[in-house]
């Protein structure tokens, strides 16, 4: 059954089951293409009419042509013979970039459940949050602006069925509420080119990752504040709108560049609470000399990067950055590298695969927002 409210009141009628229309229908598919080719519009059209040939959701009816020409009548998309941007193809607009961090979002926070795969203990308090819907006892300490008086009036009318009336301290309750902190966060992305080695794609996970914690950070936390880097033989910010086109490189793993880019970003915040969230395949293998040149070692573990990473490690614990390490590969030796330089850095390794990757980063994410 289904209902609505009108002038009579309450209207029921037999329910029936929303059924989405084609542009919607192909529109999900089309956000999932478009992530995974960087952006590339013509790339993710070709893909969508490979993959019709075999799942044919678009027919006769509704093209993959008619879908087309829909994303330009309603702006997801830029056609530069209408001159908007001269002789670089069909690109996205700045509504698609925002739909797909909301996707990327849905996907990611939808799936989410209370609790807590994140271990930190938050460092520093804020003021108290918003009350969370429940009452707890009364303790001394607690501020007076919490007490719910129709609670504990009530409370103290059950406790007095009777007799007379009075309140007292055991009647009081408060309502209950969780401290919020704000947060400077960091968000490192490998983009070397083993983040796509052995057919393997990390860097779309990971993109996903990072237009979800954004639009999260932005919607949600405003107060807080997100610099998204990515690291390769260098390290460089991104802006948020730019994530989506966002490619691995022919480049070596510069760890060291991306913390000391990190840490440099977070000096810069007032806020007392900073974090690093790193999503790598956990191998460095590069560090820029100071004449410009690069010392790149691809053999094993060079003791030189390692221990420069190391280094990055114990400066990081000294100014009270949390390190929070996302593992997406699983090679022994790997994880004894990252296990060692966790504990350099008194942070977190979390070893996880592409499809986990989102959940623990939110997870962890939130576990350093509240306190009890």
């Amino acid at each position: 059954m289904d209902f609505q409210i009108n002038s009579s009141g309450l209207t029921f009628s037999q329910y029936v089951p929303k059924v989405k229309k084609p542009f919607d229908r192909l529109f999900e598919i089309f956000k999932e293409l478009i992530t995974h080719t960087s952006g590339d519009f013509d790339e993710a059209i070709d893909w969508m009419r490979e993959l019709n040939k075999e799942y044919k959701f678009a027919n006769s009816e509704y093209s993959i042509d008619d879908f087309i020409e829909d994303l330009l009548r309603k702006a997801y998309i830029q056609n530069p013979g209408q001159g908007e941007i001269d002789g670089q193809g069909i690109t996205l607009t700045p509504k698609t970039e925002k739909l797909l961090r909301q996707h990327a979002l849905k996907q990611i926070f939808g799936r989410l459940k209370k609790s807590s795969s994140g271990n930190h203990a938050t460092k520093s308090n804020g003021q108290e949050g918003e009350s969370c819907g429940e009452f707890k006892s009364y303790k001394f300490g607690d501020s007076l602006e919490k007490i719910s008086m129709t609670e504990s009036i009530r409370n103290a009318q059950i406790r007095t069925v009777g007799s007379d009336y009075n309140l007292i301290q055991e009647d009081l309750v408060v309502n209950d509420s969780v401290y919020n902190t704000q947060m400077s966060t960091v968000l490192m992305i490998d983009i070397s080119h083993s983040m796509i080695l052995y057919g393997e794609d990390r860097i779309t996970p990971a993109k996903k990752v990072a237009m979800a914690l954004a639009e999260f950070i932005n919607t949600q936390h405003p107060k807080d504040s997100l610099d998204i880097l990515v690291f390769g033989n260098d390290a460089w910010t991104i802006k948020i709108k730019d994530i989506p086109y966002l490619k691995v490189g022919p480049y070596h793993t510069n760890t060291v560049a991306g913390l000391s880019l990190a840490m440099d970003l977070l000096r810069r915040r007032k806020n007392s609470n900073k974090q690093i969230f790193m999503i790598t395949d956990g191998k460095p293998s590069c560090l820029k000399n100071k004449d410009g040149t690069y010392y790149k070692n691809s053999n094993g573990l060079d003791k030189l990067i390692v221990d420069r990473c190391y280094n990055m490690a114990r400066q990081a614990k000294r100014l009270d950055i949390s390190i929070t390490t996302f593992m997406i590969a699983q090679d022994p030796y790997l994880k004894q590298f990252i296990e060692k330089f966790s504990e350099a850095c008194n942070g977190n390794a979390i070893y996880t695969g592409l499809k986990g990757l989102g959940d623990k980063i939110f997870e962890d994410y939130q576990q350093n927002k509240k306190k009890d």
